[in-house]
């Protein structure tokens, strides 16, 4: 089965962070940019930049959520363009079991957290699961 046949099979659930969680992001060059994540899953996510990176780069993504540090290769993927910059999405490239079971087990702890405020708020937690493009 191909990998775009896999990933539209079982997506990995996504957490939507609206830009709280910074990240930095280190090209090949040595160059470094700040963005800020505004959904991220076990497979990737979405960052958002002022400027647009090409498609299919490989960075070094580092980013704090929950208890851990994220640090691993990322595969950029096709930027969008966003009222206020550009919105790019991010694939992991080999990310580590023991960083994956980690990043896994924070993104969880948001989404409880997430459930456990949104009968107070009125709203649901956003996650995403299916319509939405694997990042």
């Amino acid at each position: 089965m191909a990998k775009s046949a896999q990933a539209s099979a079982a997506r990995a659930p996504r957490v939507k962070l609206a830009g709280t969680i910074l990240l930095l992001i280190r090209l090949e060059n040595g160059r470094q940019l700040r963005g800020k994540l505004h959904q991220l899953s076990i497979t990737g996510g979405l960052a958002h930049f002022e400027q647009p990176l090409d498609e299919g780069i490989l960075v070094e993504i580092i980013f704090h959520v929950g208890d851990s540090t994220v640090r691993a290769k990322a595969r950029t993927l096709f930027p969008m363009w966003a009222t206020q910059g550009y919105l790019q999405p991010f694939e992991f490239d080999g990310l580590a079991e023991d960083s994956r079971l980690q990043l896994q087990a924070d993104l969880q702890k948001l989404l409880a957290q997430s459930a456990a405020a949104a009968p107070a708020q009125g709203s649901t937690p956003e996650t995403f699961s299916d319509s939405q493009p694997a990042s």
